[in-house]
This record gives C-alpha cells, structure tokens and sequence, in this order.
C-alpha cells in the first residue's frame, strides 16, 4: 500500500493500461478483462486487476495532468514492480488529415514542462516511447483497421500542461511541425519510463479535432475507446 494505491503486494499485475478517467478503468476492466478485481479506489482512483488472454493485466486510473500521472507512476513501478505502462486515452487531432475515432500512437512526446523538467536543467530531454511496444501496437491496429473504418497514424504528440489553452500561436507551432494531437500525460510517462528502465507506450483516441471543430458523439465513445483499448492489449502481449 502506498499514499495513492491501496493495493497489496501481488495484486498489481508487471502490465499497467492507464486511462485517466476512473470510470472509464471500470468500463475497460469489465469490457476486456476476466475475473476482474477491484484493487484501489483510494481518492476514488479505481483500479482492476484481471487477466486478457491468460495475462495479468492492471488498469489503474492516473487523472488528468502530467502531474497526477506522475505520481501513480511512480508508485506503480517503485512499489509494486510495474514493468510495462500503456496510457489509454483521449487526445485532439492537430493535422487535417487526421479524423475523429483515429487512433494515434505515439512515437514521441513534445511538451512544455513536466514535473521531471527540474532533474533535466537546461537540457531538453526527447520523451520516447518503447520501440518494442511501438511496434506491437501497430501491428495491432493495422489489423483490425481495416475491418473497424478507423485510421491509424504514428508519429509524435504533445503533451500539454493545460486544457483550456489560451496560447494559439504555440497550437499553430505543433500543426507547423506535424505534431499529430494533443493531450496532457504521455510526456511525462515516457519520461518515468526512461528513468526507471520499464516499457511505455500512449495509445489515443481522437475524440475532437483542433481544425475542423469535430468532435465523437456520445454514443460513438465506448465503440471507439474499446478500438484503442484492445490495440494496448495485444501490443502489451508481445
């Protein structure tokens, strides 16, 4: 048990997804896991243990912002030995060619500042994601891309300090140099990762397009998010 998790030793899996939203944890352990097993709702910040396809599997909320996540991060590999961390969730297209229900895997992570900026000093360290996982999750939805009607896109991303964003000028930077869209934790998990030697990949759901104004209907959501939820899965396997 630590400050932000009440699980026991043994009941976090070496496997992490981490959607932001708690419910959202819920719905997905229950969508996709067998004999799913509440394991922390300290705060309210669910998590699920559970097994996919013979593995165990944890799904554990991290909240919204690099700084919420950082913390259940930490705790998730210095206490309970959390090997590979996927964040699930939701992020904003930044390129024309990208549509809502897309899903983005993130390559890279361009930001700001993270609550890791203070190790770095003057040196801008490049958030990356696991090669390997990489991979595997595009390998992964390119196969049930076809069959589905979504389209997959790989490239980097922007993990941004705030939502209501009052700078359009940086917005038009990140369009500018291919910034494929924006949300507000990869860069920071990327960085963890890296730090402690554990695996890390972001995949994302286009939920609303910073160009066109677009956004997914209501009923559409759980189909999409299931899309991506199920590409982590099967990278996390490989």
């Amino acid at each position: 048990m630590t400050f932000h998790i009440g699980a026991s030793k043994g009941q976090i899996a070496e496997t992490v997804l981490l959607p932001g939203d708690p419910y959202r944890a819920r719905w997905a352990a229950e969508t996709f896991l067998d004999n799913a097993e509440l394991v922390n709702e300290v705060r309210g910040m669910l998590g699920f243990t559970g097994s996919y396809k013979g593995h165990r599997v944890t799904i554990q909320g991290s909240g919204m912002g690099m700084p919420s996540l950082s913390i259940y991060v930490n705790e998730l590999i210095r206490d309970y030995g959390a090997q590979t961390l996927i964040r699930i969730g939701s992020c904003g297209a930044m390129q024309e060619h990208i549509a809502v229900r897309d899903v983005i895997v993130a390559m890279s992570a361009t930001t700001v500042s993270t609550p890791s900026n203070t190790i770095f000093r003057e040196v801008n360290f490049a958030p990356t994601a696991s090669y390997a996982l990489l991979r595997a999750a595009v390998d992964a939805a390119e196969k049930m891309a076809g069959a589905r009607g979504i389209g997959v896109h790989v490239g980097g991303i922007y993990s941004s300090d705030t939502f209501y964003d009052e700078r359009p000028d940086l917005n038009e930077q990140m369009v500018r140099h291919g910034i494929l869209g924006v949300e507000m934790e990869a860069a920071e998990l990327y960085t963890l990762a890296a730090r402690y030697g554990r695996r890390a990949l972001a995949v994302l759901t286009v939920s609303d397009h910073l160009i066109s104004g677009d956004a997914l209907p209501a009923d559409q959501r759980e189909r999409s998010f299931g899309d991506m939820i199920e590409i982590a899965l099967e990278a996390a396997l490989e």
